[in-house]
């Protein structure tokens, strides 16, 4: 298993800014990249909340921050952070972190099901405990289902195409494997397309994950209700790898940060009138990965950085 490297980790930092004695929320604990760092900002009288759907994650990141100083691992889905931290007495916090998508170690085990660079059974799923998975999705879901959530999800143009094939031939056996996923992509796809820059499956085995794991739903709830949980002047950052995760986030941001036709005003308002948005941006654009951070972390690649902070 590859060495898991925080992707924009001292952008991370630098745009969070932890203080000795506050309290954080990581919302992605992985293996424990970021909230590491974090806690060891945090000093002895701060305290971190982290979370996780994968058991494994849960585990593996509590052991290397239970070296660092004082934390709550909680296993769940972060869409609940808020509700989680109530039943614990917590209202505020001081920051929020995400780091968006599959962790290194969940995309490096073929056992998981994740990857199309191994043949494993088609899982995808970061709680193992729930019974829905890719299996369930590829062998279940309609023609037009399976085609919506591959151009939704992975916005791939051959969706349809796809879709048509994957049902043709889990009609004679079930698509079982991820290598069996790949081969009907692959018949799906035209020569140009097969020929072109990147793994053909790539946009469908993320559209399908996403499914799995109602990525999206999760994101949209978070955006919706982390409002309330930050104190004043605390801040937001989330790190995403999709267009799809980065518009949504954009969009978001941008809708506490901008008051609604302050741009196109054409009477000038009064002192008294005017309102000023509940938030401020702290990145006017995304931060992405340095030349030399990339040399390193070939996944960094498509991260973007995102901050905002709760007006004072």
């Amino acid at each position: 298993m590859s060495e898991h490297i925080p992707v924009l980790l001292k952008e991370s930092l630098e745009v969070l800014n932890p203080k000795p004695g506050e309290v954080f929320v990581d919302l992605t604990l992985g293996r424990a990249g970021h909230s590491s760092e974090i806690l060891k900002r945090l000093g002895s009288e701060g305290m971190l909340y982290c979370f996780d759907r994968d058991e494994q994650a849960i585990i593996e990141g509590s052991a290397i921050l239970e070296k660092i100083g004082r934390f709550e691992a909680i296993r769940a889905n972060f869409a609940s952070f808020a509700e989680e931290l109530r039943k614990r007495g917590i209202n505020q916090v001081d920051g929020i972190f995400a780091d968006l998508g599959v962790s290194s170690p969940q995309f490096d085990d073929p056992e998981r099901g994740f990857s199309y660079r191994f043949d494993a059974r088609l899982d995808m799923r970061m709680d193992r405990s729930q019974t829905l998975t890719a299996f369930d999705v590829v062998n279940t879901y309609s023609l037009n289902d399976l085609a919506r959530i591959i151009a939704d999800y992975g916005e791939d143009r051959d969706a349809y195409a796809i879709a048509k094939q994957i049902v043709k031939r889990r009609a004679i056996e079930p698509i079982v494997t991820t290598f069996q996923l790949v081969e009907a992509i692959k018949s799906a796809k035209p020569a140009k397309a097969l020929r072109s820059k990147g793994h053909p499956a790539k946009q469908t085995f993320q559209a399908i994950r996403i499914e799995v794991n109602h990525e999206k739903e999760a994101l949209e709830r978070l955006l919706e209700t982390f409002a309330p949980a930050l104190r004043p002047g605390g801040r937001i950052a989330i790190i995403t790898f999709m267009s799809l995760d980065d518009r949504i986030v954009k969009r978001a941001f941008a809708s506490l940060t901008e008051v609604e036709g302050s741009r196109h005003d054409a009477i000038p308002m009064r002192p008294e009138e005017v309102k000023f948005p509940p938030f401020i941006k702290v990145t006017r654009k995304p931060l992405v990965a340095t030349g030399e951070e990339l040399l390193l972390n070939r996944r960094a690649q498509s991260a973007k950085l995102r901050a905002i902070a709760k007006r004072p």
